[in-house]
């Protein structure tokens, strides 16, 4: 049945597992919950034990329901392929589906559950089909990974009306939308984990990237605002904030007043690292990671002082500002 937002959030149901895995979990969390009888009671022993059990099993990645977005290429096509030797659940989400068949064949493979959905996250009502797809397949969510989104290249002078409502429309719209829509689940099944893919540009603007830029810093805002919101209802809420990275990303990268295309500054992460730090995350949740933990300096530097940021940036983005002066004359 399908678990719709008008559900009770105070209902309390076991996590999906192997059955050695949900005895040997039930069976230590019964003894931590047991050990509050004589004050709780037997009832209040067994609910503890419960909360117990969950807690436990989140940190187990076997069998767990993952959606993925933008999960055809790139950071999402290596979170699956690695979830996928964890033996995770995974529904892989993109627009191209012939990717998402071929990476689905791999998961497989490797010993994962593959559940491919194509699906265009700009379309409100796309996002809703992957939500209610999604439970109606497993009968629940452990964990969603807002991973899809696409960048653009122009001055936030000439950005036109159009490019900044589609940008919105994937970038910050439509994981707000599949948040919204998992929330209920989540707080009926007793937890879940919610991970948002952002970036350091959603921490300090940069030059002819302004737009995509405002994108992640509204992803941001959402997350951090909603990690005190669902504290005490067993939902984790995670920002992952990767510096540049070897992906299709920057191949893709749409072009507004700038049309050449420029080079990644410092060190180039693969997208295998960040799948790493995700799910490292997913196994120990964190408020906020960075994949390349040097990137974390330029955050607090420009948090103290943003001037000295810009005329950094002025500098080492001379040939992005140069090209843009040039395109306007």
């Amino acid at each position: 049945m399908r678990q719709g937002p008008e559900s009770s959030p105070r209902a309390v149901t076991f996590t999906v597992c192997s059955p050695h895995i949900l005895m040997t979990s039930f069976s230590f969390a019964w003894r931590i919950g047991s050990a509050g009888k004589l004050s709780r009671g037997w009832s209040g022993s067994f609910i503890c034990a419960i909360r117990g059990y969950n807690l436990l099993v989140s940190r187990i990645i076997s069998d767990k329901v993952i959606i993925i977005t933008g999960a055809s290429s790139g950071i999402g096509r290596a979170t699956a392929s690695a979830l996928a030797r964890k033996r995770a659940k995974l529904v892989l989400v993109a627009r191209r589906e012939e990717m998402l068949q071929s990476l689905a064949e791999e998961v497989r493979k490797a010993g994962g559950t593959a559940f491919v959905l194509p699906l265009d996250l700009r379309q409100r009502d796309q996002v809703k089909q992957m939500v209610h797809s999604t439970q109606d397949q497993f009968g629940r969510i452990d964990v969603l990974i807002n991973n899809a989104a696409f960048g653009y290249y122009g001055s936030v002078e000439n950005t036109p009306v159009e490019i900044v409502r589609e940008i919105f429309d994937l970038n910050f719209e439509s994981p707000l939308l599949a948040l919204q829509l998992v929330i209920p689940i989540m707080r009926a099944q007793g937890g879940g984990h919610i991970i948002n893919v952002s970036s350091v540009a959603g921490k300090r603007g940069l030059p002819l990237s302004g737009i995509y830029c405002a994108t992640k810093f509204a992803l941001n805002g959402i997350s951090e605002a909603l990690r005190v919101e669902v504290q005490g209802s067993g939902i984790e809420v995670s920002i992952i904030n990767p510096a540049a990275t070897r992906t299709e990303f920057g191949a893709n990268v749409r072009h507004g007043d700038v049309t050449a295309k420029f080079e990644a500054m410092g060190r180039i992460q693969s997208a295998e690292e960040v799948a790493a730090a995700i799910i490292q995350c997913i196994k120990k949740p964190k408020a906020e990671v960075y994949p390349y933990r040097a990137s974390r300096l330029l955050v607090w530097i420009n948090a103290v002082a943003p001037s000295l940021v810009d005329k950094v940036m002025t500098r080492f983005f001379r040939e992005r500002i140069s090209a843009r002066a040039n395109a306007s004359t």
